[in-house]
């Protein structure tokens, strides 16, 4: 057997760029059902962007998603994958050019990691140094020590570490589209958020088209780039960006599926680097009390914040450390909770809250302070609209 040849196209490096995904009126409909499963389901996934289905069970979720390799036919519309339509490609050929994970992970128990991850490889007739090459480099990609992984069985790893050998296996030939059914699904929900945030980190970087099915909203808007909520009836609600949907459900359905929560959710969408934080007056001990005075008056708090000599917070200053000639270190309160500006919102929230404070320093990478984060600023971005929710009403209402 010979390599496959009708790749999709590279960037120039040998790395096989991300696929246009695209559903027109796709539908499937079963014999002897009285509603279709999917029902004329039409919307785009730019490349290199996570489309996440989700909606209550029986919508049609995970129907779409095998719609899209064929393991389900469809009964009419279509669906193009780089404007190519997949039913003018043989099942077996499109399915070895398309990443699959699934929750059960699936997992050959017999054969080594190292074989499971070199399936598709050898179908494909890839030589024996490019597969070792391939598994090595696609084990250190999901954060799996080869050396330590590539001999064992999936029976000897955790249920963690098989849902990264089921993801590096779909990787393997560096598909240009990958479909996840519910691959976190199984997983508890320590090690279930770790594996959430580890791929988004690899998605950073590969930068793959994905179709990610899931029953969990708060999942949906954490993984997603954009999210379809489907029905029963496997009819399309909304299909939107997380902000979008979250600021403007556009139906009662969407809006009970989401949840009452929504404006909070919205805060998981953010970290503390993308909101204007206040200013702060940051002084240092045996600065003149006149500047630190005129630093106060000239930021968003009524008092001042000490730091040391590297900018780093060291707590909130009272009255009497400025009633002389210099800054005398006495402190009013300390400066906690310190918020890093990649932190996300709700979490910064969280440590506001529990401190039982209206206000934090923010610091950066190298722990200088940054600016204040308060529970105003906070209600300020709830009451905000995304610039993209707004634009997109916007047209929905022109036409």
């Amino acid at each position: 057997m010979t390599e496959n040849s009708s790749a999709a196209p590279t960037d120039g490096k040998g790395d096989r760029q991300a696929a246009t995904l695209e559903f027109r009126e796709a539908t499937k409909r079963y014999d002897g059902q009285s509603e279709p499963a999917v029902d004329e389901l039409s919307l785009e996934v730019p490349a290199g962007e996570i489309c996440v289905l989700v909606g209550p069970s029986g919508c049609g979720k995970t129907t779409a998603m095998r719609l899209v390799n064929r393991m389900i036919d469809l009964t009419s519309g279509d669906i193009l994958l780089d404007g190519r339509s997949v039913t003018e490609r043989k099942p077996a050929e499109l399915r070895r050019e398309i990443g699959y994970a699934i929750q059960q992970i699936g997992l050959f128990p017999h054969l080594t990691i190292a074989d499971n991850i070199a399936t598709v490889p050898r179908l494909l007739g890839w030589d024996k140094q490019r597969i070792s090459v391939r598994i090595d480099e696609l084990l250190e990609l999901v954060s799996l020590e080869p050396s330590e992984t590539r001999d064992r069985y999936p029976g000897q790893l955790s249920g963690g570490q098989r849902q990264r050998v089921g993801v590096a296996r779909a990787l393997a030939v560096d598909p240009p589209l990958m479909l996840m059914d519910e691959p976190f699904g199984a997983i508890d929900p320590i090690n279930r958020e770790r594996l959430q945030n580890e791929f988004l980190r690899l998605q950073h970087d590969i930068r793959k088209t994905i179709v990610f099915v899931t029953h969990d909203i708060d999942e949906a808007i954490k993984m997603g780039d954009r999210i379809a909520i489907l029905q029963k009836g496997g009819k399309l609600a909304q299909f939107a960006t997380p902000a979008e949907l979250l600021m403007y459900p556009n139906s009662k359905f969407v809006e009970d599926f989401v949840g009452a929560d929504r404006a909070l959710k919205r805060l998981a969408l953010q970290r503390v680097r993308d909101i204007d934080l206040w200013k702060a007056a940051t002084v240092r001990v045996g600065e003149p009390a006149a500047e630190a005075r005129a630093k106060i008056a000239d930021s968003d708090l009524p008092m001042a914040l000490l730091v040391d000599d590297g900018g780093r917070p060291l707590g909130w200053l009272s009255d009497r450390a400025l009633g002389g000639e210099r800054v005398e270190r006495q402190i009013r309160s300390p400066a906690e909770p310190a918020v890093e500006l990649d932190d996300i919102l709700r979490d910064a929230l969280a440590d506001l809250l529990t401190s039982e404070t209206r206000y934090g320093p923010v610091v950066d990478g190298r722990g200088r302070v940054a600016g204040v984060l308060s529970l105003e600023v906070i209600g300020g971005f709830l009451h905000e609209a995304p610039v993209e929710a707004r634009s997109g009403v916007e047209l929905v209402e022109e036409s």
